[in-house]
C-alpha cells in the first residue's frame, strides 16, 4: 500500500511537472513568423531602394506586391480560423493577450496603409509603421518575457526616431529595412533558437520520466 501511495505521488509530481513545462512550451514564441515577415519586408525596403536610385519599375512595385501577398496570407488565416480551426479548450491568458495585440496591430497597420495611399506621405507613413513595429515589439517582449524583443523594440524606436529627420523616399527605406533587421530578424532568430533547445530539452525530460 505503502508502495502504491508512494508511486501515485511520484506520478502526480511527474505529471505535474509535464503540464508545467507545456504550459511553458506554450508560452515560448517560436520565432517563424518574425523571421518571414522580418525578411519579406528587408528585401522589399532594399529593392525598393535600389528601384528608387536605378529608376527601373513604377516606385512603389515591389510594397505593392508585398500587399497582395500579404493580403492572400491574412484572407487565407482568416478563412483558417473561422471554418477550419477547432476552438482551442484551454487558451493561457498570454495566448489570449497576445492574439488581442496581434488584432490591434493588423487593424493599426491596415489603417496607416490606407493613410498612405490615400493622404499620408509615404515618407511620414514608414516612419508610422517604424513606430507602431517598436509598440508590438514591445508586447511580445513584455508578454514573453523575452529581451531581444524588448532591445528590437527600443532600437525600433530609436530608428524611427531617426527616420523623422529624413525627406527622401530611399532613406527612408534605409531606415525601414534597419529597424525590420534589429526588431523582426535578429529576435526571431534568437527566439527560435531559444525554442528548438527548449523544445529538445523538453523531449529529453519526458523520456528520462518514462
Amino acid at each position: 500500500m505503502t508502495a502504491e501511495k508512494q508511486l501515485s505521488e511520484t506520478d502526480s509530481l511527474r505529471i505535474i511537472s509535464q503540464m508545467i513545462d507545456q504550459a511553458k512550451q506554450e508560452n515560448r514564441e517560436n520565432g517563424k513568423g518574425w523571421i518571414l515577415w522580418g525578411w519579406l519586408l528587408f528585401l522589399t525596403s532594399i529593392f525598393s531602394f535600389v528601384n528608387y536610385k536605378l529608376d527601373l519599375f513604377s516606385q512603389y512595385i515591389f510594397w505593392n506586391g508585398f500587399g497582395i501577398l500579404a493580403l492572400v496570407y491574412f484572407l487565407f488565416k482568416a478563412l483558417q480560423y473561422f471554418f477550419f480551426n477547432s476552438k482551442e479548450k484551454v487558451k493561457s491568458y498570454t495566448k489570449d493577450l497576445l492574439q488581442k495585440a496581434n488584432i490591434g496591430f493588423f487593424v493599426s497597420l491596415t489603417v496607416i496603409t490606407v493613410g498612405v495611399n490615400v493622404k499620408i506621405d509615404p515618407v511620414t507613413g514608414f516612419t508610422i509603421l517604424i513606430i507602431l513595429y517598436g509598440f508590438w515589439l514591445l508586447i511580445y517582449g513584455a508578454a514573453l518575457n523575452f529581451k531581444p524583443f524588448t532591445i528590437g523594440a527600443v532600437l525600433t524606436w530609436g530608428l524611427g526616431l531617426a527616420s523623422l529627420f529624413v525627406n527622401t523616399f530611399d532613406k527612408v527605406m534605409l531606415f525601414h529595412a534597419a529597424a525590420v533587421l534589429c526588431g523582426y530578424i535578429i529576435p526571431g532568430h534568437m527566439a527560435n533558437n531559444e525554442f528548438r533547445k527548449a523544445r529538445k530539452g523538453a523531449s529529453i525530460n519526458q523520456d528520462l520520466s518514462v
